[in-house]
């Protein structure tokens, strides 16, 4: 338990910090909104005269921008974007500071094992990413519900639970890879490539039909807001995949670390 204090006492600035940028995006966003509703400029035909490229950078679908609910749909890819950087950045953060900061030999003389060590880092991770979740959830709420003539709780909720999903798949990723990694300090910056190449993927599916079966290969095609919204719910096969690789990946985690040599 005081392991679990630990950590969560030491990331508790840049949880904060997260939080409040989780926040200021959500609201900037739903603001912009309101100032185009209110010029009486049409956001669809705005987007439809738009370059291909430019409307799935932008995360343009299927979705009515002339509603609360629709605008938000696009705006849930940045929200989903930043969710999973924090979730894969403190992933790898949680395994690898301690031979980056030269703190092993004070944590590994605890009567713990290794295994007890790693499964409460990853218990304070997962505690973190659900904080980020909650705020984003509860932020995302009040600012869309402030705009929208329709109710917008099951539309959020179902896009929170996805994006949570794939918090936790980061968060693993980057625990992962810490853990393997011969280069603590550079884990962080790994584990935040692989993310964004999959962000990257997931525009250039976007582009080309031709390439659309890569899409099992980009968790940011999972749980698309346009897909899961207004009724569609998560597709259980991607929930499946995602499950999988969770519990792959985490096991890994626990199997890399106990083999590894520490840098004390």
């Amino acid at each position: 338990m005081n392991v679990y204090v630990r950590e969560l006492k030491a990331h508790r600035k840049s949880l904060i910090i997260w939080c409040i940028g989780m926040i200021a995006l959500i609201g900037s966003g739903m603001g912009k909104y309101a100032g185009y509703s209110s010029s009486g400029q049409s956001m669809n035909d705005l987007m439809a005269g738009m370059p291909k490229s430019l409307q799935a950078f932008l995360g343009f679908g299927t979705l009515d921008l002339s509603t609360a609910s629709g605008y938000y749909g696009v705006l849930f890819l940045y929200i989903l974007l930043m969710a999973t950087i924090h979730a894969a950045m403190i992933g790898a953060t949680i395994i690898s500071k301690e031979e980056r900061d030269k703190t092993v030999e004070f944590l590994f003389v605890k009567p713990l094992r290794r295994k007890k060590i790693i499964g409460i880092k990853l218990l304070s991770a997962l505690t973190q990413v659900g904080i980020l979740t909650l705020i984003a959830g509860i932020s995302s709420l009040l600012f869309v519900g402030h705009y929208s003539e329709t109710p917008i709780v099951e539309d959020i909720g179902i896009t929170m639970v996805g994006m949570f999903i794939l918090q936790v798949l980061f968060l693993v990723i980057g625990t992962a890879i810490a853990s393997y990694s011969k280069q603590p300090a550079k884990a962080a910056s790994f584990s935040t490539g692989v993310l964004l190449f999959t962000f990257i993927l997931s525009f250039a599916i976007d582009l080309s039909e031709k390439i659309e079966g890569l899409k099992y290969f980009t968790p940011f095609k999972y749980f698309e807001a346009k897909n899961v919204m207004y009724g569609g719910g998560l597709e259980f096969l991607f929930v499946g995949i995602s499950l999988v690789l969770i519990a792959i990946l985490a096991f890994s985690t626990f199997v890399f670390y106990n083999k590894r040599d520490l840098n004390v």
